[in-house]
């Protein structure tokens, strides 16, 4: 009986620290998670990268610190420090790639970040970028096609490819022998698809107002911005999101 007592108590000791470790990373990640809710955008980024501490592999941390890292830079007025969140939300999307390549979640985010550092870029360097985005998000939605931020992805893909001015489209001929096929139409109905998939997804019905506009369906544009309007604020975006709505609303009426 002594010597079951000091084996169990042994055992104890020995699994104690991992099950400790467990119940910390879980810790951390809920109270990143309740920052972002807020949201606090900011603080829940240093919690995840908290998290990421003590378990460098975890793929959920890795990916809420790169797309944490895109909207916080597009949001920095200083350009060093918006190009060093820029180079931050590739560096993690990166690793979660590394690790995790048949992770709808890691090819989102490396999607995002390439489409904010896309934002800086011009001539040659952006049509690259332009090739890389569309490969992450059908890639992710071949993964999950439930994927809402995936759709969303390719919606405004359709939507900017369609929008290049000629050297760039001569560009792409030049260097890359052309990009796929891109209308305002498939960015519309990439856009509807995520907004099927969540319908609080605020940046999504202002792009696809634009896109309904740009296609000559005013009267849609301003019907999806106001029904827009009354949805809760989830992201540090979603005000600038709601103001430019706003916006439109009155100069297109």
């Amino acid at each position: 009986m002594r010597l079951l007592s000091s084996l169990f108590l042994f055992a104890s000791l020995f699994f104690l620290p991992a099950t400790l470790h467990a119940q910390n990373i879980q810790d951390i990640i809920k109270e990143a998670d309740r920052l972002e809710a807020i949201p606090n955008e900011k603080e829940a980024f240093h919690k995840f990268k908290e998290a990421l501490k003590m378990q460098p592999v975890n793929l959920y941390a890795l990916t809420k610190c790169s797309e944490l890292s895109s909207r916080i830079g597009a949001r920095e007025p200083d350009k060093h420090s918006r190009d060093n969140y820029n180079q931050a939300a590739i560096i993690y999307a990166k690793t979660a790639l590394r690790l995790y390549p048949n992770s709808d979640e890691a090819n989102v985010a490396m999607g995002i970040a390439v489409g904010r550092t896309l934002l800086t870029k011009s001539g040659k360097e952006k049509i690259s970028l332009v090739k890389d985005i569309r490969h992450y998000a059908e890639y992710a939605l071949k993964l999950n096609p439930q994927n809402f931020k995936a759709w969303h992805i390719l919606g405004k893909w359709n939507y900017e490819v369609s929008n290049l001015n000629m050297f760039e489209k001569a560009a792409t001929k030049v260097f890359y022998g052309g990009l796929p096929d891109a209308s305002i139409k498939s960015s519309i109905a990439a856009y509807e698809k995520a907004r099927s998939l969540n319908p609080n997804f605020s940046l999504n019905y202002l792009e696809l107002a634009k896109a309904y506009k740009k296609n000559g369906n005013k009267e849609k544009a301003i019907a999806l911005l106001k029904q827009m309007l009354p949805i809760p604020i989830l992201t540090e975006d979603d005000p600038r999101i709601k103001k430019e709505a706003v916006q439109l609303i009155h100069s297109w009426e």
